[in-house]
């Protein structure tokens, strides 16, 4: 199935241009033809094309399916972004496709990046929400100072990646709740600094570690994300 994205398809009945050029230039689609479109909102529409223009393809909805998450709780990443964006893209893309319900870039003292420009974050992840069949777009905020975000409230699980001796060796497999909202936290490639380590436990955020290997930030990311989805999946047989 090929789902195209259309935030504003109820008061609009327009596809983007984007998705309009492939609708009708790349997949050849004209009108009268039905096509699957999602709201970034939790819905898919069955449309019929009624207007088959590749600047802006013109559709009437024949039905709306709702299309809530399937994990069944609230997913929160913080990720300090990696020096080579392409790793921190992949992220992105891997996170949405597994399921996530908010990616916060945020900024350490040890960050390598300083500056990053969210717009390309959030245009994968439209992407990978179209190519996994979802119908909810994931939140990607702007890169946010550590000490900013830990002052939001995050309800549910609270865990950061973290190994260090002064703290006891817990595992997230073993400390997380399933279907919990949770909220991970992970650090930059220098790691977080004793301060902010500090911070961050005074916040509520348990650290935990991901296994025996060390992992890059990308790759803590990812891990710490599916694992909370596999024991969610066997909590719900």
């Amino acid at each position: 199935m090929i789902q195209f994205f259309a935030p504003d398809i109820q008061s609009t009945g327009i596809l983007p241009q984007e998705d309009s050029l492939h609708c009708i230039r790349v997949l050849r689609h004209r009108e009268g033809d039905l096509i699957s479109v999602i709201d970034g909102l939790g819905h898919r529409y069955s449309c019929r094309i009624v207007g088959a223009d590749p600047r802006a393809t013109a559709i009437e909805i024949v039905s709306v399916e709702d299309l809530p998450p399937h994990w069944g709780c609230r997913l929160s990443l913080a990720v300090a972004p990696t020096k080579n964006m392409d790793r921190m893209e992949w992220m992105v893309e891997k996170a949405v496709e597994i399921g996530v319900d908010r990616i916060t870039p945020i900024l350490c003292h040890h960050s390598e990046r300083k500056v990053l420009k969210p717009e390309r974050l959030r245009k994968i992840a439209v992407a990978a929400m179209k190519q996994s069949l979802k119908a909810t777009l994931p939140v990607i905020d702007d890169l946010t100072p550590l000490d900013h975000y830990l002052r939001e409230p995050h309800p549910g699980d609270k865990f950061m990646g973290y190994c260090d001796r002064n703290f006891p060796l817990l595992n997230l497999a073993r400390e997380a709740h399933p279907l919990t909202h949770t909220s991970i936290l992970i650090g930059p490639e220098g790691d977080f600094s004793p301060a902010e380590v500090e911070m961050a436990v005074k916040a509520g955020f348990v650290p935990v570690t991901f296994g025996l290997s060390r992992l890059r930030t990308e790759t803590a990311a990812i891990v710490a994300l599916d694992t909370l989805h596999i024991l969610s999946q066997l909590r719900g047989d």
